[in-house]
């Protein structure tokens, strides 16, 4: 079953890192799709900048969040309960930006079925935008064509998570989540749920990176 509930980003990465390593040594059938979400987290990219962190580690800790260095492109971001984690560990070969939008659309098409029209992808300030609020940020390490790391849907991330950071160096009004951008009237989904709707339409795209969705048990 690809989600996994609420797990710890340092087993999530360690396993994504063994995956890949079976893919290249040709093991295709370690490719996945993990779909997640951590505890409280700030992680900074190969782009990060010190002026992106707007607390010690000090205060961070005693808040109870992690601060990790990690491989990925991209500057600094949060990330914690709320926010759906999705990592596809599959090979794309050298269309990097190809595949972020695929996987964006389809997170568009999730949006979009929760009533939450127009999200789009953008390639310069990567992720994908519902307006001028990024509802989902990316970043991606590829080695020998095979990727990690992936995208951080804000399904129900509350606003005060973002107060740590600068959100992937942006300026403006901030990180908006599927929750605030939803009718004031409509169900207000989980997490869990939202993985269950986002599951069978990444499979669909990730099928052509190699992935073979019989392989991937279905969400309840």
């Amino acid at each position: 079953m690809s989600y996994r509930g609420r797990i710890s980003y340092s087993d999530c990465l360690a396993e994504m890192e063994e995956r890949r390593e079976a893919i290249l040594a040709g093991d295709a059938s370690r490719a996945h799709l993990i779909l997640c979400e951590h505890e409280a987290i700030v992680t900074r990219g190969r782009s990060s900048q010190d002026a992106h962190l707007l607390l010690p580690r000090e205060e961070l800790t005693r808040r109870g969040i992690d601060l990790v260095d990690i491989g990925r492109g991209g500057d600094v971001t949060y990330h914690g309960p709320g926010q759906l984690m999705v990592y596809p560990i599959v090979s794309i070969g050298v269309r990097v930006s190809a595949f972020l939008a695929a996987l964006a659309e389809g997170l568009a098409e999730v949006a979009n079925s929760y009533g939450v029209a127009g999200a789009r992808w953008r390639r310069d300030q990567a992720g994908l935008w519902l307006g001028e609020r990024k509802l989902a940020a990316c970043g991606l390490h590829v080695r020998r064509g095979v990727s990690i790391h992936g995208f951080a849907l804000n399904v129900c991330t509350p606003p005060e998570a973002w107060h740590c950071i600068v959100p992937c160096g942006l300026s403006g009004p901030g990180p908006v989540s599927l929750l605030e951008a939803m009718a004031a009237d409509a169900h207000k989904p989980t997490v869990a749920e939202v993985a269950a709707r986002t599951q069978p339409i990444l499979l669909n795209l990730l099928a052509r990176y190699g992935l073979d969705p019989a392989s991937e048990a279905p969400l309840p």
